[in-house]
């Protein structure tokens, strides 16, 4: 499996505050940008894979609504975040 517990853990440790803090809004963008990478790399392979590209659609949706929320939330975490995992928006 392409995403296992160790590797969540190092995500939430690196983008979140804590590692066993898996609440925190930054670490869950970061999970769902590491998730989205690993889709569309996927997707590249396998063309006609449609629940897969479904299932992206979705996470991209996540995220967004993720961003707004720090957008809204706290202006300098949402560009510390953006600006670190390389996403534009």
């Amino acid at each position: 499996m392409y995403l296992t517990s160790e590797t969540k853990k190092e995500i939430f440790a690196k983008y979140g505050k804590d590692e066993k803090n898996t609440g925190n809004a930054e670490g869950q963008v970061a999970l769902f940008t590491f998730r989205i990478n690993h889709l569309t790399q996927h997707l590249k392979r396998n063309h006609k894979d449609f629940n897969t590209e479904r299932a992206l659609v979705s996470l991209v949706g996540k995220r967004k609504k993720l961003l707004d929320y720090l957008k809204k939330k706290d202006i300098s975490r949402y560009r510390a975040i953006i600006a670190e995992l390389g996403i534009r928006k």
